[in-house]
């Protein structure tokens, strides 16, 4: 594939503006055509959520940057299905997400969302995280040798790739390893407070800590000064369920 020949899709859910997002397009930009398609705010946690009830109000920024009013994954939907549907991107890319997005992160991540609307929209699509809010350009490079990888060899799984990167100088790296996700103990109590009229109001308490971090998980990799690289399934079946299931459901005694 020729130089610019490349076409990518960037999306996140830090928000178009976000640091995170330009300094991986400007990366990119050096070799592949880029189109940004991004809320037009934070909309982290937004998850899988679709805009269903009120139209999505869509704005050019500038040349291939557009701001979307509507979540990580209306702007995937709206980009694939609209913007770009005669001239398909060859890869979706999310983020650089501010923070990183490990084990049960990736339940509740737009970031992940979104790359994840592009997976099941037919087109090879990876989401990236940064442990941080320091060293975007070290992601953005992890996301550059990722895809010339891809180029050269292709990514031998249909599945969506879920890519953290610690907060480090490039040069610090340990280099990448495949992973499984972790798991993290239950999210810390709900915090309460009062608001200027006396009403109560709720904010959610902060994550849990890492349960399942040992060797070979996200949690790991990062604590260790590696690029954790997760092949993600979507179908949630628990297979080995199945005949039990079926038995459970048999038994009328």
């Amino acid at each position: 594939m020729t130089d610019k020949a490349l076409k990518i899709l960037l999306s996140n859910d830090d928000g178009v503006h976000a640091e995170g997002i330009h300094t991986m397009a400007q990366v990119l930009s050096e070799f592949a055509e880029i189109t940004i398609v991004a809320p037009d705010r934070n909309r982290s946690g937004a998850s899988n959520s679709l805009t269903l009830e009120q139209p999505l109000r869509v704005k050019e920024l500038s040349e291939r940057v557009y701001s979307v009013q509507g979540t990580p994954t209306d702007c995937v939907h709206f980009a694939l299905n609209e913007l770009m549907k005669d001239n398909h991107p060859d890869l979706v890319l999310t983020g650089i997400n501010h923070g990183a997005n490990l084990g049960d992160d990736v339940l509740y991540s737009g970031t992940v969302a979104a790359a994840m609307e592009g997976h099941f929209l037919g087109v090879q699509s990876m989401a990236f995280s940064l442990a941080g809010k320091i060293h975007f350009l070290t992601a953005a490079l992890v996301a550059k040798n990722m895809v010339k990888q891809h180029l050269k060899v292709p990514i031998p799984t249909n599945k969506l790739i879920n890519v953290n990167v610690p907060d480090l100088p490039f040069d610090e790296l340990k280099g990448s390893c495949a992973t499984r996700l972790g798991a993290r103990h239950h999210a810390e109590s709900m915090i309460k407070q009062q608001d200027p009229r006396g009403c109560d109001i709720y904010w959610l308490g902060p994550p849990g800590r890492e349960q399942d971090a040992g060797e070979g998980t996200d949690f790991y990799a990062i604590e260790h000064g590696f690029v954790s690289v997760t092949p993600i399934q979507v179908d949630l079946t628990a297979h080995e369920s199945l005949p039990t299931m079926n038995n459970w459901l048999q038994d009328k005694d």
